[in-house]
């Protein structure tokens, strides 16, 4: 499903015109990639939590030359589904 599946979907499910749902759907997507950029965890009861985590740097191998590289740490998003959802999926 993409984005404008959903919006379709949850448009019919709730009455809301498709523009005020990509709208909302938009201000929930920015509104956890600041909190996350930040530092802070995202917590959906049910549905999951989107959390800022560190990668540690590690040494790699470029592909084409069998050559190491070092990959140097970095920030990564993650998202840690809820219990609710993942007996859902099971």
């Amino acid at each position: 499903m993409n984005k404008a599946e959903l919006v379709e979907k949850v448009a019919k499910q709730t009455s809301m015109t498709k523009a005020n749902v990509e709208t909302v759907l938009d201000s929930v997507i920015d509104a956890i990639y600041k909190a996350v950029k930040k530092g802070e965890d995202v917590k959906l009861v049910g549905f999951g939590t989107f959390v800022k985590t560190k990668r540690k740097a590690r040494t790699g191998r470029n592909p084409a030359t069998g050559k190491e590289i070092q990959i140097p740490a970095t920030w990564t998003p993650k998202f840690k589904p809820g219990t609710d959802f993942k007996s859902e999926i099971k």
